[in-house]
């Protein structure tokens, strides 16, 4: 059984942008490798962050939704914990509400970049 997950992390702000596209990568090719489903991807660029973290205050985020098995959680976790890229990471296992929600802000995200576009 697959649950559906989301996962917001944050790479160090001294990375250039193949580097953290790269690490994104390396996260993705880790879902899709383990048997997950990768359902919606969003770069947030750089943020300011609430507070320091490791004497930095901006970082680079990232968004995965993904389908997965709930033992996979774990062994991406601490691949995230053992990657110096990664200064945080959160995933939330998403019930049939917030998947409803989401889809529903993938779709309003969809319309707005297709209007901006015309």
């Amino acid at each position: 059984m697959l649950n559906q997950y989301e996962t917001v992390f944050i790479c160090t702000p001294v990375l250039s942008e193949p580097q953290v596209k790269e690490a994104v990568t390396k996260f993705r090719d880790l879902i899709t490798a383990n048997g997950g489903e990768m359902i919606h991807e969003e770069d947030w660029g750089m943020k300011k962050l609430a507070y320091p973290i490791q004497k930095k205050s901006t970082g680079f985020y990232h968004l995965f939704e993904f389908k997965a098995d709930p033992a996979f959680i774990t062994k991406m976790e601490t691949d995230f914990r053992r990657d110096e890229r990664v200064i945080r990471f959160m995933t939330v296992k998403l019930d049939k509400y917030a998947v409803a929600y989401s889809e529903k802000r993938r779709k309003l995200q969809k319309a707005k970049s297709e209007k901006k576009e015309d």
